[in-house]
């Protein structure tokens, strides 16, 4: 029997940044291969075909997705034996800290004809700063978005019922987990859902929650208490013993999207901007917030023109990602045509005899 492949975001890029989970990806895993090379989309076809080879031979695999080219694949973890595969020099550099017990590395370097590599150099000097570039306005871009949203939220938090959030909250806790405590140490996960791509904002949601029998959509504006109320369900998951999942997402990786707890079958998320969902399935539920904000004439004033702003934030740093996703990606290019395509085969082949 075939396993599964879900997808994740693999890095994010946000208001405060470049965002990712490698972290606790890494000190959860039994065995991580650090997959070290200059930017190259050739990786990302090897760590396809590994993924396809552990599915077939019935494991379940995480994919995790490159913003830039949300079809290209930066990393792979292999559930049961705990193995994950990581692209390790980019777009974000990771070191092992454990060579010789649960970290490898192996290097893809010596695959570059130094030649061709010399006669496209100026070329791939001239990408990467125009990327470069890009990247630092889109990133400024999205740090000018955050703080225009944190005003935003400002003016919905002033006028929340937040007597009414925290009953939702308790009714909640006692619908889904009842008296139930399990007997057992609990297991946390963090993973990535979406960032902001060269074609606009992106998720994986359908993919993560795909085999979940039920999901609860919160609606809900900006400061009206999203978050708080997902951490707030997460905390009551873990402190009985189950499983939690934890999703984070876009403008601000500070904030929870998603909480997943897999033993219930239920997940709880954000379905508004920038991922919006509505009832389309068995199990969907909607779960209203916004009815909490008390109408004020003179806020929605206010807020009309802080969307104004932020939405023209989010397009400029759309522009800009679109501009850095093509010179990366010529970049990318280029530096694959230099590739002694038999070496890559054969370094390749190395990753598919793993256990």
């Amino acid at each position: 029997m075939y396993g599964t492949i879900t997808q994740y975001m693999g890095t994010a890029y946000t208001g405060l940044g470049i965002s990712h989970k490698y972290d606790t990806l890494i000190g959860s895993a039994s065995e991580t291969v650090f997959l070290k090379c200059p930017p190259t989309n050739m990786l990302s076809t090897a760590l396809h075909e590994i993924a396809a080879n552990y599915v077939k031979r019935g494991y379940d695999v995480d994919k995790f997705m490159d913003p830039v080219q949300p079809e290209k694949t930066d990393a792979i973890f292999v559930k049961g034996p705990n193995l994950l595969f990581i692209q390790a020099s980019h777009p974000v550099a990771l070191e092992p800290s454990e060579i010789g017990g649960r970290h490898r590395v192996i290097s893809f370097y010596d695959v570059y004809d130094e030649k061709k590599l010399s006669e496209r150099n100026g070329l791939i000097v001239e990408n990467l700063a125009e990327a470069e570039g890009a990247l630092r306005k889109a990133l400024q871009s999205l740090t000018d978005a955050k703080g225009i949203h944190d005003e935003w939220e400002a003016v919905n938090i002033k006028r929340m019922m937040w007597e009414q959030h925290e009953n939702l909250i308790q009714s909640l806790k006692e619908e889904l987990f009842g008296t139930i405590r399990l007997n057992k140490k609990t297991t946390v996960s963090h993973r990535l859902i979406g960032s902001l791509t060269s074609g606009g904002a992106q998720d994986f949601i359908p993919s993560i929650t795909k085999r979940l029998e039920r999901r609860i959509l919160i609606k809900g504006l900006p400061g009206t208490g999203k978050s708080t109320l997902m951490k707030a369900l997460g905390v009551e998951a873990e402190r009985r013993g189950f499983d939690v999942l934890y999703g984070w997402c876009g403008l601000d990786p500070m904030g929870v999207d998603l909480v997943q707890i897999p033993e219930l079958s239920v997940c709880i998320l954000d379905a508004t901007q920038p991922h919006v969902y509505d009832i389309e399935r068995p199990g969907d539920e909607l779960l209203d917030l916004v009815s909490m904000c008390v109408e004020d004439a003179e806020a929605e004033q206010e807020i009309d023109l802080i969307r104004e702003a932020y939405t023209e934030k989010i397009l400029d740093a759309t522009g800009y990602m679109q501009a850095y996703a093509q010179a990366e990606n010529r970049m990318k290019v280029t530096m694959d045509s230099a590739i002694k395509q038999a070496v890559f085969e054969s370094k390749s082949r190395v990753l598919l005899e793993f256990p």
